[in-house]
């Protein structure tokens, strides 16, 4: 039984396509499409409902000292409203999740996880807890709002006051408003773009969908569905969980490295991360220049050797070409390289390129 973000009946009164996805049903797409809705938020702004991602609470005296453990980063130099990205891993190097924690005082901490990890996640935190500390799984209480694109600045502006917004990428200002409703205004996205994510009251959220919408017409705001984001994080090469990683991928052979800080006292997978020394697979772009379009879990070969597996792929609107990320062998393939990729008994021709795909001019 999936469950319904509280924008749910807005997504249908504006003709949203409604797909399961991560436990929630969701937008795949509007009526314009995935092909404009991405478009949009490259040249313009669009509006996601990110409501499925989970929120868990971490405070206490030790708080601290559980992230320290629990995850990879290192998290004992940021400033209050500062957001750090971070892998979770297993006990084995393999990625629990990946999550971003932000930081409200010493002893609280907030942290979105991955919608379909949510329980697991939060499960997961309360068996490796110790000290002091105490984890809430508060999802059910907030709703999540992405305005992202290059316009998304000027819309926010129109509704909240310029002290309210976060300076820097990765920064966050709790206890704000925006249109008059309390929220949080994190300078985070998951698209390369430029943009804001919105945490508020569950309640409140179809309020503040509307007065984003309304006061995002003149800079061409639409609200975009599952696809798009899906394209727009492909094309700014940021890994999937359940794609570019799970549980047997390490943070190191997707590319997430500085997200570990091997030089942290311990953590959770340090010692099998250590024991492994250098990663046996590495993440690689693939701009697709035979006929096709690559998806995820087909075989890549060079020289009519296999390699490794895609894990993701798709035509990116804004490239004009398809794309793909893939899992190979450690130096078994480099920036240029003439590669293969087997769809449907088929081999289609790609060629290894620098990631990101895409990268927005500041």
């Amino acid at each position: 039984m999936e469950l319904k973000t509280p924008l749910y009946d807005a997504h249908v009164k504006a003709g949203g396509k409604i797909v399961p996805f991560g436990g929630y049903l969701l937008p795949v797409q509007y009526g314009a499409g995935v092909i404009k809705e991405h478009m949009a938020v490259r040249t313009q702004a669009g509006l996601f409902d990110v409501s499925h991602m989970g929120e868990v609470l971490c405070e206490g005296k030790d708080a601290l000292k559980n992230l320290q453990m629990i995850l990879t980063n290192n998290f004992d130099n940021m400033v209050d409203g500062q957001a750090r990205y971070s892998p979770m891993c297993n006990e084995n190097g393999g990625t629990v999740d990946d999550l971003i924690v932000y930081k409200k005082s010493d002893e609280h901490y907030f942290i979105v996880v991955n919608a379909a990890n949510k329980d697991k996640d939060y499960q997961w935190m309360l068996d490796h807890q110790f000290g002091e500390v105490t984890f809430t799984d508060v999802s059910a209480q907030y709703a999540q709002l992405a305005l992202q694109g290059p316009k998304a600045m000027d819309i926010l502006r129109k509704l909240t006051a310029e002290e309210n917004i976060p300076k820097k990428y990765y920064h966050a200002v709790f206890d704000t408003e925006v249109a008059g409703i309390p929220c949080i205004i994190s300078k985070t996205g998951y698209t390369g773009e430029d943009g804001v994510e919105l945490y508020l009251d569950s309640s409140n959220a179809e309020k503040m969908w509307d007065a984003l919408l309304e006061n995002g017409k003149e800079e061409g705001l639409i609200p975009c569905g599952l696809g798009a984001r899906d394209t727009l994080r492909m094309e700014a090469a940021m890994p999937l969980y359940g794609h570019e990683m799970d549980d047997t991928v390490s943070p190191l052979e997707t590319g997430l490295g500085f997200a570990v800080k091997m030089a942290k006292e311990d953590f959770i997978g340090k010692a099998a991360l250590e024991e492994k020394k250098e990663p046996q697979r590495t993440r690689i772009g693939l701009k697709v220049t035979g006929r096709g379009i690559i998806r995820e879990h087909q075989e890549v070969f060079k020289d009519g050797e296999k390699i490794g597996m895609t894990t993701s792929g798709t035509h990116c609107p804004y490239l004009g070409y398809p794309i793909a990320m893939a899992l190979v062998g450690e130096g078994t393939a480099a920036i240029g390289d003439k590669l293969e990729v087997e769809v449907r008994g088929r081999k289609v021709e790609a060629e290894v390129v620098a990631l990101p795909f895409y990268k927005r001019s500041k």
